[in-house]
């Protein structure tokens, strides 16, 4: 077998695109194919009403030790240092203080009960108080840091994360996704709307079949979601059984957003936050005029999300301004106009928003990093052990998938 490259990357998200920065100067021959017509992959800013709004990922999640945040400032990106207004209810609008700190409170013993006495079935809904007032609120929160309801989340790969995190989040106004995506360095080759429709081991490296045509490589990294790496879109060889397993217990939870343009006169001020129903684990988390712009972005996790992949665009638009009446007054509905909404849960070649480990499961990242016989190789936020569900997870597990490459392509003498 010929072979045309000696690195092919599939997917062209973070770690895609991490894998092609730390793979640029090696002097290995690198082409990066992504089966849409963009990159950025889960990272993606449209530009609406001359906003830039990101429908992925938004916030350089511990951002102290984000490698996104010196990849900006090196490429002349402003960061906003500012925290986020999380946790404060704007004038404890349907959500007295005092129920502020009766969820808080609930929250910090479910979380007691996971670090002191955990369950044996690893499953975090297991740690609830039976019946407990608050438990609608704790599964709200499970959708917007997990996708997932309590009962699907392994409690394991919960605290691995929560263990992991510097509660620092930063981010930047020209947007998460046009960052990502202005990464890729230039000596990369990049093969656009190529989506790769299997995977064959050669005795010389692997065969890549695409539509347009069989690509030879002697090694190939693999960065597609977990949700891509199941459903089949990609044949594999029966020698990744183990992995495709390993991707089936990471699946990809429902997370969406949807944006509103704030018009005319209103009642809402720049950098508020409140939730809709914080009883409700179906309710709307809504950041209202971010930097200042005329926009509220209303982000769903979890059951929530539901409204928006399962019921459309339009029903999802109608429940977020149904909430914000519902604290703002009748009235804000002629202050809100629909403006863009994510469909992560439905979009080929990605097929949901990030990962979490069902219960039990939560080792088997380590499984889906795992290289195959010194040609394939493994990266996206499900690999990374603690940082998954992140940019900078993501973009982690492409540096170490590269290095594992040029380490197997050129050896250390012995």
């Amino acid at each position: 077998m010929s072979t045309d490259w000696d690195v092919v990357i599939i997917g062209g998200g973070a770690a895609g695109i991490a894998a092609a920065r730390q793979l640029a100067a090696s002097g290995l021959s690198t082409l990066l194919l992504e089966a849409s017509q963009r990159i950025g992959g889960r990272a993606h800013t449209v530009h609406v009403a001359g906003h830039a709004l990101d429908l992925g990922c938004g916030w350089l999640h511990s951002a102290d030790r984000n490698p996104w945040v010196g990849i900006a400032e090196a490429s002349g990106f402003t960061v906003d240092r500012r925290g986020p207004a999380w946790g404060q209810q704007y004038r404890d609008l349907g959500f007295s203080s005092k129920d502020q700190d009766a969820s808080d409170e609930a929250y910090a013993a479910w979380h007691g009960r996971l670090m002191s006495d955990l369950p044996h079935s690893d499953c975090a809904a297991d740690a609830l108080e039976p019946g407990g007032m608050w438990n609608g609120h704790l599964q709200a929160m499970s959708g917007y840091i997990s996708g997932a309801g309590l009962e699907q989340l392994s409690i394991a790969d919960y605290l691995a994360y929560d263990r992991a995190s510097t509660r620092r989040n930063w981010r930047v106004p020209a947007g998460y996704g046009t960052l990502i995506a202005a990464s890729l360095p230039p000596s990369v080759a990049l093969g656009l709307a190529t989506p790769v429709e299997a995977i064959n081991l050669e005795a010389a490296g692997v065969s890549i079949a695409t539509r347009a045509g069989r690509i030879n490589a002697r090694t190939a990294i693999l960065t597609v979601s977990t949700t891509v790496f199941v459903d089949g879109a990609i044949g594999l060889p029966p020698e990744l059984d183990d992995w495709r397993h390993a991707a089936a217990s990471l699946p990809l939870g429902r997370n969406e957003k949807l944006f509103l343009e704030i018009v005319g006169n209103s009642p809402f001020e720049p950098e508020i936050h409140v939730l809709g129903n914080p009883r409700n684990p179906r309710t709307g988390s809504y950041y209202i005029r971010p930097f200042g712009r005329p926009v509220i972005e209303a982000f769903f996790g979890g059951e929530g999300a539901e409204v928006l992949a399962e019921d459309g665009p339009a029903a999802g638009f109608a429940y977020a301004i149904e909430e914000l009446a519902a604290l703002f007054g009748a009235d804000v509905r002629r202050n809100l106009r629909p403006l863009a909404v994510s469909n992560w849960s439905r979009m080929d070649h990605i097929g949901g928003g990030y990962s979490y480990a069902l219960p039990g499961q939560a080792a088997v990242r380590d499984t889906l990093a795992r290289p195959f016989d010194g040609r394939l190789f493994f990266a996206g936020e499900a690999t990374h052990r603690h940082d998954f569900s992140t940019a900078h997870g993501a973009y982690q597990s492409g540096v170490r998938a590269a290095d594992e490459v040029m380490a197997a392509v050129r050896p250390s003498a012995p």
